[in-house]
Formats: structure tokens, C-alpha cells, sequence
């Protein structure tokens, strides 16, 4: 229990109110539930809303920072290495000593924080379970909540799950992943709690609630002194990560534990980024346990940032794998940069599941998995991540097979040769073609996707791969960029431009996704809302900086705050 100053323990009222007991300045607008309540303490608000009033202008003139970029972008400029924070690149500095309890991440899973997949990800036998708030979740005010209760049960060891369907209870082994969290990006709000009159900062507040109530348990059980352990998502340089590092101080000041307590890995997922990882690196020095090859993402980013440049067409998306000459070069300066820094670099998500139906198909799939694997591991990467528990073994295997016993190849693997690395590597373009096939499949799982979402669903399994955020919003800005371009369909010998065959491909995708799912479905189902709002994206004249900030607005529930306890 945190004791300090205003964050000193509050004692219960006996008197029952429909209502939570916020601090000044804090208004609660999701829907009031006792189990909630546990979660939104006033204390606990009240250092959300220390956290919120502290950064939250820093956020905003970052992401001011960010549309300048954009525009710069869009006006023909190059993302490069900065010339002003050379003498950080060139510099001997090394982040501090990686802590024990993380040492041997050789595979991770991930997934939303829903209770039973707590449970089964901690029991998987990956090294470490990334519990996400970020892109494998709907943030509704439900999913986020729950998630806040879930992730407070699994840290004190007390999580279980009744599967009544199954006549199953679920609940945790003896040995268990390490648990990191990754809250949202810098950029999403969240619009059931107004802090001073303006939407908190989703981040700070899945930070905030998740750090207050856990950081003590954390530490005497998993994190072995140190912790909690966190995964950042979608910065786009080092002023983003100046920003995480100031909140971990003041977290960590607040609770009263030593400096470089919290730790945390930052997913390289934007285009930007990846010419930053070192000031990355060097701003979270304290608080730093590596990198992550945010792969989907960094796809996504790439055409998001040259949406300007007509010359930088993507391939289909099934097409720009790792093989691709500016995906190689990012995966290999980032091994680099971080085992010069003494951190972990680590490798991007296997989205296949396991194929259950059809023996042959689901071995042609875990081969897949192998070889991804097998590249990562002898490039020099010290884990990687899988999304399915199905994955873990072979993972494991593919890992322990090059490592043998060693935790990471930190100090075995230095990758010397990617110091020639230039911006032209990193900026190639992409070689493949364009096909129907691929614009059918963009438009079938960019609509399934976002149907799920506004559901309640943010990891979502469609034709055996399991698809999140990210991939649907690479389906979303492949889409675009093809409209706006008039892109020829090269591949399949069709030449036809996709702007005569959109409209035709969105109704006959439509058709074949209420054959898949069925008439009951489809109709119960918000496929028709997904297809308005995934068209007007693809179609609109501007792109829109994320397909989630859009569909937000379309899960947001207030409640008056004399709610009724039946809700």
C-alpha cells in the first residue's frame, strides 16, 4: 500500500453510493461498478491525475512535433539520422545491468488482458507475457476495467477463470511467465475519465492504475527487487521516450523505490523510430531492458509516412516479409544498437495459430514459424514473440537450439557488420506486385477486424493468422495508398486499377464474410458499421492517423453519475 502524502491509505465508507470517490478535478463517466471502485480508489486517481497534469502538455507538444514531421513528410522529406544527437550514436555509454528476473526472455507471448488469457499466457511457457492494453484490445470502458482488476489478481497470485461451458477452472501453475504491460500510445485518449475537463491520456491512465495498485506485490514475487516491467508502444523518437522516463522517475520517486526500479522495452514500430533507437535507448537508460522489433506496425508506418510519396508503393502486405532488404537492415541495426547498449533486441510476432482441421496446413505453418524463428535467432536476437500458446514449444526450441543455456546472446552477437547501415538501406523501397487476391484479403480482414473491435474484440483469429491493430491497419493504409495513386493491380495479369473495382470488391467481400460467419452472426454482428466506417477511411482525401482514433468514438459510453446500480 502506497503511504505517502495524499496517497496515504483512505479508509472504506460504510455508506453504500452508486457513484466513485474521485479527487478534485477527476470525473469518472464510465458506468460505476463495485468491482471498478477497487480499481478507482481516490488515491489512486488522484496520482493519475498528478501524472496527467504533470505530462500532459509535453504529450500535446509532442504530438504537435508529430504533425510537423508528418508534414515535412508529405512534402517530400526523408525520415534520416538526426545530425544533432550524433555524439549520442557515437557515444560508449551502455544502459544499466539488465535485472536478473528478465535476463532469459527467449519467448514472449502476448495478448489482451482478458482473464482467461492472463492465465493461459503465464502458464504457456514463454519467458514473459506481454499483457496488452495497446492493439490486442477494444478499449472500452468494460475491457479496460476487467483488464485493471485481471492484471491486480495475477500479480497476487489469487487469478482464476470458472470456464463454465467447459466445466474447467482455470488457474495459475507454479512457474509463470514474467508479466510486462504494455499500456496505450501517446496519442489515444481515454474519454471515461476527465481529468480538469479534458480526456485523461490513455497511457497514464493504464500506467497509473496498473503501477499504484501493483508495484509493491510486483517486486517481492516476480520482479526479484525490480519492476514492474512495461512494453512501450508507437513513440516516434526520443522526446516520446524523454517523456516515459520522466513519468517512471516520478512513479518511482512517488512509491518510494529506487531509481531504474521500472523497466521497460520500447517496440520500434514507426518508421521514424528506427532512426532514433539509440537516443531511445539513451533517454530510458535508467529504465531500459531493450528493444522490439515491432514489425506489423513498422509496415504500417512506412506507408504512413510516405503517403506523400508516390514512388514508395507497398506490395501486397503478404509480401513484405522480413526478406525484404529495409526490413532486414531494421532488424539488424537493432540487434546492433542494442547489444552495443548491453539490452535486449527483440524479434517480431509469429501471428500464426495453430490449424486444427487440417494436419498438413498446420504443419506447412509451424515451418513457417521455424524458419522466422530460426532468421532471428542467428541474426542475434535474444527472444521473440508468439501469439498463440500453441507456438511456445517450437519457439523455444528454435532458440535454445542456437543459445543452448545462455539467457541472450547480449554480449555474444554484437552484429559489428550492421554499423555500415545507411538511411538508403533502411529506406529502400519494397520489391513484389499488387493483386486482387491482395486487395480482397485487405479489405475481408480490415472489415472482420474492425466488426470485432466495435464489439469488444481486439485480438482477433481470420484465416489462421491472429490479427490485431496493427495488421488491420496495414490493410486499411495499403487500401488507401492504392486509391490514391490509382495503383494498377500488376500481379495476376488483370490490369485493372483498383479505383474501378473498390466498390464492387467491399459489396462482394461483404457477401462471402456473411457466408463465413453465417446470416445470425452477420446480422448480430457490427459488420455493416465496420464496412462505413473501414470505406470512408480508405476512401477519404486525407489519411487518417489511426484506424482506432475514428472507432473510438463509436464504443464510448458516458453515464450520468447518479447511475443506477443495476447498470
Amino acid at each position: 500500500m502506497i503511504g505517502l502524502g495524499s496517497y496515504g491509505y483512505t479508509a472504506p465508507s460504510s455508506k453504500k453510493i452508486n457513484a466513485y470517490d474521485v479527487p478534485q478535478g477527476v470525473d469518472i463517466r464510465g458506468r460505476f461498478d463495485e468491482e471498478f471502485a477497487k480499481i478507482l480508489t481516490k488515491d489512486a486517481l488522484q496520482f493519475v491525475a498528478d501524472l496527467q497534469r504533470e505530462f500532459r502538455n509535453h504529450i500535446k507538444y509532442a504530438m504537435e512535433c508529430r504533425k510537423e514531421a508528418k508534414r515535412r513528410y508529405n512534402e517530400g522529406a526523408l525520415p534520416g539520422f538526426d545530425p544533432a544527437t550524433r555524439y549520442i550514436r557515437e557515444g560508449k555509454w551502455t544502459c544499466a545491468p539488465v535485472p536478473p528476473a528478465v535476463a532469459d526472455r527467449r519467448v514472449e507471448i502476448t495478448g489482451p488482458v482478458e482473464r482467461k488469457m492472463i492465465i493461459n499466457a503465464l502458464n504457456s511457457g514463454a519467458k514473459v507475457f506481454m499483457a496488452d492494453f495497446e492493439d490486442a484490445l477494444s478499449p472500452s470502458w468494460e475491457n479496460l476495467m476487467r483488464g485493471q482488476i485481471n492484471l491486480k489478481d495475477a500479480v497476487e497470485g489469487t487469478i482464476t477463470f470458472n470456464d463454465k461451458a467447459r466445466n474447467r477452472v482455470y488457474k495459475l501453475n507454479n512457474e509463470i511467465a514474467r508479466l510486462f504491460v504494455r499500456p496505450r500510445g501517446w496519442h489515444l485518449p481515454e474519454a471515461h475519465i476527465f481529468i480538469d475537463g479534458e480526456p485523461a491520456t490513455g497511457c497514464l491512465v493504464d500506467f497509473g492504475l496498473y503501477f499504484y495498485h501493483n508495484y509493491a506485490n510486483f517486486r517481492n514475487t516476480q520482479g526479484q527487487g525490480f519492476g514492474p516491467f512495461f512494453y512501450l508502444p508507437k513513440m516516434e523518437n526520443s522526446r516520446e521516450a524523454k517523456i516515459w522516463n520522466s513519468v517512471f522517475d516520478k512513479a518511482e520517486k512517488m512509491a518510494g523505490i529506487e531509481k531504474g526500479s521500472i523497466r521497460a522495452t520500447v517496440l520500434i514500430e514507426t518508421l521514424p523510430a528506427v532512426f532514433q533507437m539509440d537516443e531511445i535507448l539513451y533517454e530510458l537508460r535508467d529504465h531500459s531492458v531493450g528493444l522490439n522489433c515491432g514489425r506489423w506496425d513498422y509496415i504500417f508506418s512506412y506507408v504512413k509516412t510516405f503517403q506523400g510519396h508516390p514512388d514508395r508503393l507497398l506490395p501486397d502486405r503478404g509480401q513484405v516479409g522480413m526478406t525484404q532488404h529495409f526490413m532486414r537492415s531494421y532488424s539488424d541495426l537493432l540487434i546492433r544498437t542494442c547489444h552495443r547498449r548491453g539490452v535486449h533486441a527483440m524479434g517480431g510476432m509469429a501471428a500464426q495459430i495453430p490449424i486444427r482441421d487440417d494436419p498438413t496446413a498446420n504443419e506447412a505453418a509451424f515451418e513457417l514459424v521455424r524458419k522466422d524463428k530460426q532468421r532471428e535467432v542467428k541474426a542475434g536476437h535474444d527472444g521473440t514473440w508468439a501469439a498463440h500458446p500453441g507456438l511456445i514449444k517450437t519457439c523455444v526450441e528454435v532458440f535454445t537450439n542456437t543459445m543452448g543455456n545462455s539467457p541472450n546472446q547480449i554480449e555474444t552477437v554484437k552484429r559489428d557488420d550492421a554499423s555500415n547501415l545507411t538511411e538508403d538501406d533502411l529506406l529502400q523501397r519494397p520489391r513484389g506486385v499488387r493483386t486482387m487476391e491482395g486487395l480482397r484479403l485487405n479489405t475481408r480482414v480490415g472489415i472482420q477486424y474492425l466488426a470485432a473491435w466495435l464489439t469488444g474484440s481486439g485480438s482477433v483469429p481470420l484465416y489462421n493468422l491472429m490479427e490485431d491493430a496493427a495488421t488491420a491497419e496495414i490493410s486499411r493504409v495499403q487500401i488507401w495508398q492504392w486509391l490514391k495513386y490509382g495503383v494498377e493491380l500488376d500481379g495476376d495479369g488483370l490490369g485493372v486499377r483498383v479505383n474501378h473495382v473498390f466498390g464492387r470488391v467491399v459489396e462482394e467481400e461483404m457477401a462471402r464474410i456473411e457466408r463465413e460467419v453465417g446470416k445470425e452472426k452477420f446480422k448480430k454482428g457490427m459488420y455493416k458499421e465496420a464496412c462505413k466506417i473501414f470505406t470512408r477511411q480508405c476512401t477519404a482525401s486525407t489519411l487518417d492517423e489511426f484506424l482506432t482514433l475514428d472507432a473510438y468514438n463509436y464504443i464510448v459510453i458516458h453515464h450520468p453519475k447518479d447511475v443506477s446500480s443495476k447498470l
